[in-house]
């Protein structure tokens, strides 16, 4: 299976075939994991247009992120040990000619111009660069299974035409039997993009997503499709995960399901410190832990994760509220002290125009701010 270097890390896209290369080679297969530095130069043609092209350096760069990303959900070790290969290390070497000779002579055009992705792209308009993709990704399991003897190549559904053409050219031009498996691709309840944020993709980079905005992303999984995604992303066994649909089904205000899979998912990726943090984090967030037991790394995860902005030393608590984006004015911080429902760092407000120093502070920066039992925000003194 592939990973292209067309960002600096992997995704929770991504993360649905490292897992079925560790469930296969659990199985007894041995896993191939391509990191693309050739494709990556390219990019797989993609619906919305045209792909802007890295420089060389850029992606040799995002090449050894990602096989360091990769290689860390699979044994490199024992009978059936894991493989690592850059297709870079043989597309760099062929000439075009005998590129065009020895693969292109093997792909009908009118068969290309059918596949999904290019159809829908003809009337815009398609590179020949990338119209071209699917013979270095057909060559590459070609090469494979040359070299290493590998017969089944593994993709999300969207990748089945460039898998299928590499099963052809294998046929047409070896004389050989492969295999092809394609997995469905995970989805949200309303059918779109399953990965994807009001912020952006969920990466596997601790440094682009947080263990704690990955924690939190799991925790909200849909009812819906939450037991979909244990089965992927968890390695609890069938029993256990019937037991947390049924669960769901009971008392889905429990939320079981989306807690075992945030606890599963993050400790996975992040290790299970990490994955405790983020719990505790998410706790203390709404007075059940203490604040102050959690790192400054975290709370700064957290107030990116949750918003909010910045306030003047020796600002008022009003002022403090406002830039935590728990209230929409002065007038509503106010009100909201009053009441009795405005918190700084869980501890009830009595005084609006208390001065919040820096002793008030968590690590000399932040101030969790609260109003009520679930608006959450932090403020980062400027």
């Amino acid at each position: 299976m592939g990973f292209d270097p067309t960002a600096q890390s992997v995704h929770t896209g991504n993360l649905v075939q490292i897992l079925l290369a560790r469930r296969l080679q659990e199985a007894g297969h041995q896993p191939f994991l391509l990191v693309g530095g050739a494709t990556g130069l390219i990019g797989d043609p993609k619906e919305s247009g045209e792909r802007v092209m890295n420089s060389r350096e850029l992606v040799h760069q995002w090449v050894d992120k990602i096989r360091s990303q990769v290689g860390g959900y699979v044994s490199f070790e024992g009978d059936n040990a894991a493989t690592m290969v850059n297709n870079y290390d043989w597309t760099s070497q062929i000439s075009v000619l005998d590129f065009l000779r020895d693969v292109g002579k093997h792909f009908p055009v009118n068969r290309m111009l059918a596949r999904d992705v290019v159809a829908r792209r003809l009337e815009a308009g398609i590179s020949y660069t990338e119209f071209s993709y699917v013979l270095l990704q057909s060559m590459d399991y070609r090469e494979l299974n040359r070299r290493h003897g590998v017969t089944m190549q593994t993709g999300g559904s969207d990748q089945w035409g460039n898998i299928a053409a590499g099963v052809e050219l294998i046929r047409r031009s070896d004389q050989r039997k492969v295999h092809a498996m394609a997995t469905p691709l995970l989805t949200k309840a309303d059918g779109t993009k399953f990965g994807k944020t009001e912020s952006g993709t969920v990466w596997l980079d601790p440094s682009l997503t947080s263990p704690y905005a990955m924690y939190q992303f799991f925790l909200n999984a849909e009812d819906a499709k939450v037991v979909d995604y244990l089965k992927v992303f968890s390695f609890r066994g069938r029993e256990e995960i019937e037991a947390l649909e049924q669960a769901t089904l009971d008392a889905p205000f429990k939320r079981e399901a989306q807690r075992a899979l945030a606890d599963d998912v993050t400790e996975l990726v992040h290790g299970a410190a990490e994955r405790d943090a983020a719990v505790a984090a998410a706790g203390a967030l709404f007075g059940r832990g203490e604040l102050a037991e959690l790192s400054e790394q975290t709370l700064a995860a957290v107030a990116r994760e949750v918003g909010g902005g910045t306030f003047a030393a020796d600002s008022s608590v009003v002022d403090v509220l406002v830039a935590g984006g728990v209230v929409d004015s002065k007038g509503a911080a106010r009100r909201a002290v009053t009441e009795g429902g405005a918190y700084l760092n869980n501890q009830r407000v009595e005084d609006p125009d208390a001065v919040v120093g820096a002793e008030d502070l968590l690590h000399g920066r932040f101030a969790v701010v609260r109003r009520g039992r679930r608006t959450v925000g932090v403020a980062e003194r400027a």
